[in-house]
């Protein structure tokens, strides 16, 4: 299977998320999702093994047995409908102790019109092992409708890393709804990071992660919420045994989209720490940033904390601008992209690259 059955002009699509049609880019291993059909499964490195889902259960009996495990078939209709359907995505294991230096990539990519994709991905890192993902999902240029439910089930074994970088770039008539869960097991480490800089109807999205003894789990988004877009955006870090971190940071932007953002980390145990940033800027007065943080501790050595703003551009930063000969607009847009633009901590520089990269192809695009 490859992507030749992509037209060639559709090819673009796939690139601006992430995803190497081409063959020139280093890659472990690439997935490919057409509507709900796989096109592409292969792998260059020996360490890891990625299968459609659909193969994986047939392959290996105890797939089954992870499969709505950290996420309950009866969440929300989303999820019972996922488990009404056939198993579709990938299944992803890395093997012990290896190290994956290079990225692993998938896409999911819907070419019918009004389509329905439901997938279902599993992710197995195993002990001291390390792997980056980056997961690209897009439409064809034709396509305004459809929909897109995802369930994705970490596990970050016993001193694994597992980082998985998500970049959406929709159509604006499609609705996702993505449905995911990670178990980080003792001083594991899962990084999750979340990009959408395109205008599309509605995206809710509320990840979770459990994470024991020393673990630590990172959730970044970075949002530019256009006119007439919602998202309902967020996660939940549950600090469950002693040591254990957490992160939550959410960057928004509204130039007439609507947006909610969420956090909430739950500490549970003995020294652990949680920290959650939303900072949001509304270009104007059509757009909406609500953030919604929340702290519970339930043990008394706990130390969580969170820090919220929402405004607009400082008009000083504009005019500071101005001053050296740039227009209003241009200076928005650097101001803006210089805002999206955050160091992710602990993101491989390669991946930290590519989310600059996509930042700026947005901005120089006339979207930001």
């Amino acid at each position: 299977m490859n992507s030749e059955t992509i037209p060639e002009g559709e090819k673009k699509r796939l690139e601006k998320v992430g995803y190497d049609t081409s063959g020139k880019l280093s890659r472990s291993a690439s997935f490919l999702m057409s509507d709900n059909r796989t096109l592409l499964s292969e792998k260059k490195e020996k360490k890891l093994e990625i299968l459609s889902t659909e193969l994986a259960v047939e392959k290996y009996p105890w797939v089954k047995d992870l499969m709505f495990k950290l996420v309950s078939k009866d969440k929300d209709d989303y999820t019972r409908l996922a488990a009404s359907s056939p198993p579709r995505g990938f299944f992803l294991r890395v093997l012990p102790g290896a190290k994956i230096n290079i990225p692993v990539q998938s896409c999911f990519f819907i070419k019918t019109k009004r389509l329905s994709q439901v997938v279902h991905n599993i992710i197995v890192a195993e002990p001291e092992s390390e792997v980056h993902i980056i997961t690209g999902c897009t439409t064809a240029s034709y396509v305004k409708q459809g929909s897109h439910i995802g369930i994705t089930e970490f596990y970050v074994r016993e001193n694994a890393t597992l980082t998985y970088t998500m970049l959406h770039d929709w159509a604006p008539e499609v609705v996702v709804y993505p449905r995911s869960s990670a178990l980080v097991e003792k001083n594991g480490v899962f990084i999750s990071n979340y990009i959408a800089l395109t205008r599309v109807k509605e995206i809710n999205s509320y990840p979770e992660a459990h994470v024991k003894d020393g673990g630590i789990a990172r959730f970044y988004s970075i949002i530019y919420a256009q006119d007439e877009s919602f998202f309902d955006i967020g996660a939940a870090t549950f600090l469950e045994e002693k040591g254990a971190r957490g992160e939550i940071i959410n960057r928004v932007v509204s130039s007439g989209g609507r947006v909610v953002s969420r956090g909430h980390i739950l500490g549970a145990a003995k020294d652990t720490k949680g920290h959650m940033e939303c900072s949001g800027l509304l270009l104007n007065k059509k757009g909406m940033i609500h953030a919604i943080p929340e702290l519970k501790g339930i043990f008394p050595e706990t130390e969580l904390s969170h820090e919220a703003a929402v405004g607009k551009i400082a008009d000083e930063e504009i005019n500071y601008l101005m001053t050296r000969g740039i227009d209003k607009d241009t200076a928005v847009s650097l101001i803006v992209r210089g805002f999206l633009d955050t160091k992710i901590k602990g993101l491989p520089p390669q991946l930290q690259k590519l989310i600059a990269g996509i930042i700026e192809k947005s901005s120089l695009g006339g979207r930001i």
